[in-house]
C-alpha cells in the first residue's frame, strides 16, 4: 500500500475560484485531500495571476502543504520575437522556465518524497526531466484541453493573416510539444473523452485515464432566489474564446434578439474585461466586470448563453448551470467533452440565426425549457459528482502505483 502522497504542481495558483481552470484544480486537490492522501501543493505565483501574500495565507490550508513561488510570466516583445525565430519550442513553455522554481521542486521532491507528481500544466513539462532525475515518483499529467486545438481554432477564425500565421505556426510547435511530452509520463488524465480519443489516434499505447470535472452538488444545488429569463455568460475575458465569443455574440446576435425581444436583458462578467466590453453601450446589456461572488451572480438568472467558437476542454461553467437548473444554449465547440443530448439536455445554436432563434425559443416555451434544464440538472448530478470522481481516481491511482511498484 503506497504512503498516499501527492506532489501537484500548478503554472498558477489556483485562486480566485471564478474561472474553469482554477476550480477545475481546486475540485482535484479537493478530491485527492477527502479521499486520504497527503497533498502538497506548489504553484507558480505568476505576475499575469498574482495573488497577494495575505490572500495565500487564507487559501489551502486543509491540505498538508501549501507552497507558492514568485515568477515574472509577463510577455516580452524581444524574448517573444526570438523565441519565434531562433528555437523551435513554444514561447508557452519557455515562459515557464524559471530557476527558483526548478531550484524548490528539486528541494520539495527530496524532503516530500511522493508517490505521486501530477503536472496540471503541459507547460510545467520542461520540469519533467528533473521531477525523474530527483524521484522515482509516478508521474501524471493533467490535461485541461488539448493546447494545439485551442491554437489551431484561433488560427482559423483569424482574418490578420499576420496573426493567423503566427497563431498557425504556434499551434504547430504546442502539436509537437505536447506529442513529445505525452509519451514521457506514466499517466495522462485527459478532462473529456473527446482530449483522450485525439491522445490515442496519435499514441495507442500511452495510458490514458479519462477524468471529467467534477461538481460539488450540494452548492450547486441551493437556490435563494427567484430566477428571472434572462441572459447571461461569466468566464475569464482574458481568454481569447471568451472575448472571441462575446464579441460575436454582441455583434451579430443581440440585435437580432432585441429586435423581436425588446424587454430580454443579457448580463456578462469575467476578470481582466476589456474596455470594449466594458464601456459597452447597447440596449439590455450588462457588463459586470469581475464579480466577487459568481453563484451570486447567476442565481437570479435562467439563461446560460455560451457562444464558444474556439477553444478546447471541458467548460466548468456549463455543468455548474446544469447543476443549478439553468437552460444552456451553447455551439457544439462550446458543449465538447460533455456527454450531453442537444435538444434533451441543452440546446445547440451554431449560427448567429440559431442563436437568436433558440433564445427567443426559450422565452416563448418556457415549460419546454424548463423542462431541458431539469434533464440537464439531472445530468450534472449523475454524471459529474466530484464525490464519486474522486473516489474512483484514487482507487484507481493506487492500483496502478502497486502496478508500477511491483
Amino acid at each position: 500500500m503506497p504512503s498516499k502522497r501527492i506532489l501537484i504542481l500548478t503554472n498558477r495558483v489556483p485562486y480566485p475560484l471564478k474561472d474553469g481552470g482554477n476550480l477545475a484544480m481546486k475540485a482535484m486537490i479537493d478530491g485527492y485531500q477527502k479521499n486520504g492522501w497527503q497533498v502538497f501543493l506548489l504553484s507558480m505565483n505568476t505576475t499575469r495571476h498574482y495573488v497577494q501574500p495575505d490572500v495565500l495565507a487564507g487559501i489551502y490550508r486543509n491540505i498538508a502543504t501549501f507552497e507558492t513561488v514568485d515568477v515574472n510570466n509577463n510577455l516580452r516583445l524581444w524574448p517573444t520575437l526570438s523565441n519565434f525565430f531562433f528555437s523551435s519550442e513554444p514561447n508557452h513553455a519557455a515562459r515557464f522556465r524559471h530557476i527558483g522554481f526548478r531550484r524548490r521542486l528539486a528541494e520539495v521532491l527530496d524532503s516530500f518524497r511522493p508517490d505521486v507528481v501530477q503536472v496540471e500544466s503541459p507547460y510545467l513539462s520542461v520540469y519533467l526531466p528533473d521531477i525523474k532525475q530527483n524521484t522515482k515518483a509516478f508521474t501524471v499529467l493533467r490535461m485541461h484541453n488539448v493546447e494545439y486545438q485551442v491554437w489551431d481554432r484561433l488560427a482559423a477564425e483569424t482574418s490578420n493573416p499576420f496573426k493567423r500565421f503566427y497563431l498557425h505556426k504556434l499551434a504547430k510547435r504546442i502539436r509537437l510539444y505536447e506529442e513529445t511530452i505525452w509519451k514521457e509520463y506514466e499517466l495522462l488524465l485527459p478532462i473529456t473523452y473527446i482530449d483522450e480519443s485525439v491522445i490515442k489516434k496519435t499514441f495507442n499505447n500511452v495510458v490514458t485515464y479519462t477524468v471529467p470535472f467534477g461538481i460539488d452538488l450540494n452548492t450547486a444545488r441551493q437556490k435563494t432566489v427567484a430566477e428571472n429569463w434572462v441572459g447571461y455568460h461569466i468566464g475569464a475575458m482574458d481568454w481569447l474564446p471568451n472575448k472571441e465569443g462575446i464579441r460575436w455574440f454582441l455583434n451579430e446576435i443581440w440585435p437580432a434578439i432585441r429586435r423581436r425581444a425588446p424587454d430580454f436583458e443579457f448580463y456578462f462578467a469575467g476578470r481582466n474585461m476589456p474596455d470594449e466590453f466594458r464601456n459597452i453601450s447597447l440596449p439590455g446589456v450588462h457588463a459586470a466586470g469581475e464579480v466577487p461572488d459568481a453563484a451570486k451572480f447567476i442565481a437570479d438568472k435562467k439563461i446560460l448563453i455560451v457562444p464558444i467558437q474556439s477553444g478546447g476542454g471541458i467548460r466548468v461553467k456549463i455543468l455548474e448551470a446544469m447543476a443549478a437548473g439553468k437552460i444552456v444554449i451553447s455551439t457544439a465547440i462550446g458543449m465538447q467533452g460533455i456527454e450531453a443530448v442537444e435538444g434533451k439536455h441543452y440546446l445547440q445554436a451554431n449560427t448567429a440565426g440559431e442563436f437568436s432563434h433558440a433564445v427567443l425559443w426559450c422565452l416563448d416555451k418556457k415549460q419546454d425549457a424548463e423542462k431541458i434544464a431539469q434533464n440537464g440538472r439531472k445530468l450534472a448530478e449523475e454524471q459529474y459528482n466530484n464525490e464519486r470522481i474522486a473516489r474512483d481516481l484514487s482507487e484507481s491511482l493506487i492500483f496502478r502505483l502497486n502496478a508500477h511498484s511491483a
